[in-house]
């Protein structure tokens, strides 16, 4: 008798969340309800596109869905913000850009502590960004551009999807190798800097090259210039900035995915396990491909020491472009 009450206390202390099961069953059983993901830019952004593309593939194997939420604002602070505050239980994930690591350097004060306030899943994808200029500028090379900066010093100037964003960076760091003076004009996100850079208001903008890879090829931008180490593959024919003129000018522009600190470690390693399926899928390939994107992955350890390295690298680069936080 008294066997079969312990046995229903139990019971009852299990269904009233009283008896906490082990870390391992947690993981198992995740997830049990949809998922929200945090997307700190624009409808539209890269950032965006990668994360709708990879959220797809997690819907179907894990059976939940995963919802994104763009949140864009302040070079993508706003969105974090969010996440950093978010219960860590998995429920709430953030897929962000290189953007993250350098918003210590460009912020005087941030809502959060960008290394102690998230846990790193994994990176997704690195991908160039491709400086884009109007036809209506008539540069068809790089040297044109840098001839009209030089000749005319302080009068060009330049997009970026927001303060101390990644697309801001590149910019900084082709502008001081290159020893060029221009205008940083922010924007909101991509979509804007694009519409502006495609109407001849703007110069020139670092843009992902997914938002306008299209332009490109129908001839309502130029791509003058890649900003990464290497060629993108979905432009073979545009030359990296070192290659075109100007050494040391890379920039690694990545996308990955982060949770809340002290999210269960199984949770984390699960969802690490399940991106790199993804990543593995042909449907998946072949999209990235399209979109001139690599996918790149890590054990979540790799890639929080990734993150430090990159906020310190940042910092540097901060510096020597004279960049004031705001």
């Amino acid at each position: 008798m008294k066997s079969v009450r312990m046995i229903g206390l139990a019971a009852l202390a299990a269904a009233a969340g009283l008896v906490h099961l082990p870390s391992a069953a947690r993981g198992a059983a995740y997830p049990t309800k949809p998922i929200r993901v945090v997307v700190p830019f624009t409808a539209g952004s890269t950032t965006d596109v990668i994360a709708r593309s990879i959220t797809d593939k997690l819907s179907a194997s894990l059976g939940q869905q995963f919802i994104v939420e763009n949140r864009g604002g302040a070079g993508g602070t706003l969105g974090a913000g969010q996440v950093a505050n978010a219960a860590p239980d998995g429920y709430t994930i953030l897929i962000h850009s290189s953007s993250h690591t350098v918003s210590p350097s460009t912020y005087l004060k941030l809502p959060f502590d960008t290394i102690n306030d998230f846990a790193g899943v994994t990176p997704i994808v690195t991908l160039p960004n491709a400086l884009v200029v109007s036809p209506s500028k008539n540069m068809k090379t790089l040297k044109d551009l840098l001839d009209q900066a030089k000749a005319k010093p302080g009068q060009l100037n330049y997009a970026s999807a927001g303060q101390g964003s990644a697309t801001h960076l590149n910019a900084e760091k082709f502008r001081t190798q290159a020893k060029i003076d221009a205008m940083h004009i922010p924007f909101k996100g991509s979509p804007e800097a694009v519409t502006e850079v495609m109407g001849g208001r703007v110069d020139y903008y670092f843009s992902p090259i997914a938002p306008v890879l299209s332009h490109i090829r129908d001839g309502r931008l130029v791509a003058l210039a890649v900003g990464s180490p290497k060629r993108s593959t979905a432009l073979p024919n545009v030359p990296t900035t070192s290659e075109a003129g100007v050494p040391n000018s890379e920039f690694n522009f990545w996308i990955g995915m982060l949770v809340p600190a002290k999210t269960p470690k199984d949770i984390v390693n699960k969802l690490n396990a399940e991106v790199q399926k993804a990543l593995a899928s042909d449907d998946v390939k072949e999209r990235f491909a399209k979109l001139g994107a690599e996918s790149w992955t890590m054990t979540p350890d790799q890639f929080d020491r990734y993150i430090k390295d990159d906020i310190a690298a940042n910092a540097k680069l901060v510096k020597e472009a004279g960049i004031s936080p705001q």
